[in-house]
């Protein structure tokens, strides 16, 4: 695959029409550094790694909380408001999305435009499925709409850095050099966690794995993967009877040898079905939020993490 391509998309591009007319140049701190909102970890991430010591970044989602049914203070709400930039992804975080819109704030960065987002309640893998082959969790192919967790394909991560790199040096034009300077870094990096997703997935006996929500649809459409979702998109909704057995048939079916869950939902379920095949258990984490439960500091090494519990339980040699 020719990284450097899949990095600078036409949908990066048209993404940055989701960005309002910018403020005027300088940022709006009393430290005179940039006043970045980011809705959750992955959007903080970015903002931290290509902002540097040019932005002050606040985080919605506070470490530890699933930030899928994020609530906002008062307090949270009016300070939306005094942000220079706004970086979030739409359809994750309703509360989020409708703060935004009544903020009045101009520059706001909206990752879900900046890469393709796809409807993962039929397609995983690149095949369709029926209602009993389902890898969401949904039953009979229910449509779960776009799924937003895009930041674990670091490819797809990457193009969303692109357009934030471009939305601060838009508001921030004094600074563009730098932005442009760390954007960069950053998407070779991302490369190269692509490479080494793909070198060390290359020789596996087994495609398929089973998580508690379905997070990693998108990751495991880029290295060839199928993921079995034992819960949806939302990691809270509980699976019927049906996709239960179902879960089961496919564990004897694919060879699965492990069912992973993740550190900020129950893993009570995914306990209970492993303990019922007789499989072991282990950590995949979305990197929906850092804590000391983590795997890793960071992104990176949480996903580095994430690539060696995959190679684990497929069999990779």
């Amino acid at each position: 695959m020719n990284i450097g391509r899949a990095l600078v998309p036409l949908a990066a591009l048209a993404g940055l029409a989701a960005l309002s007319a910018c403020s005027t140049a300088g940022a709006g701190g009393e430290d005179g550094r940039l006043k970045v909102t980011a809705s959750f970890y992955p959007m903080q991430f970015l903002a931290e790694q290509i902002g540097g010591g040019h932005v002050d970044v606040t985080e919605l989602t506070k470490p530890g909380t699933e930030p899928h049914d994020l609530e906002l203070t008062p307090r949270q709400t009016g300070e939306l408001g005094e942000s220079d930039v706004i970086v979030y992804l739409k359809g994750l975080q309703p509360a989020v999305d409708d703060a935004i819109a009544q903020s009045g704030v101009e520059n706001t960065v909206d990752a879900a435009a900046l890469t393709p987002l796809e409807d993962h309640g039929t397609e995983v893998d690149g095949h369709d499925h029926g209602p009993d082959d389902d890898h969401t969790g949904h039953e009979d192919g229910e449509d779960a709409g776009a799924d937003p967790h895009i930041w674990l394909d670091p490819v797809r991560y990457a193009e969303v850095a692109e357009g934030v790199g471009k939305a601060l040096a838009k508001a921030d034009p004094d600074h563009e050099a730098a932005y442009e300077k760390n954007t960069a870094a950053l998407v070779k990096k991302l490369g190269a966690l692509n490479t080494d997703f793909q070198d060390g997935l290359k020789n596996r006996s087994s495609d398929t794995f089973i998580t508690t929500h379905a997070a990693f649809g998108y990751l495991a459409e880029r290295y060839g993967l199928v993921e079995q979702a034992i819960s949806g998109i939302d990691p809270e909704s509980e699976p019927s009877a049906a996709r239960m057995r179902t879960l089961h048939t496919l564990a004897e079916d694919k060879g699965v040898s492990t069912v992973f869950f993740e550190t900020l939902a129950s893993d009570r379920t995914a306990r209970t079905l492993a303990g019922d095949l007789g499989l072991k258990t282990a950590v995949l984490d979305p990197i929906e939020g850092i804590t000391d439960k983590s795997a890793g500091r960071d992104y990176f090494e949480v996903q580095h993490s994430n690539l060696q519990a995959l190679r684990a339980a497929l069999g990779a040699k």
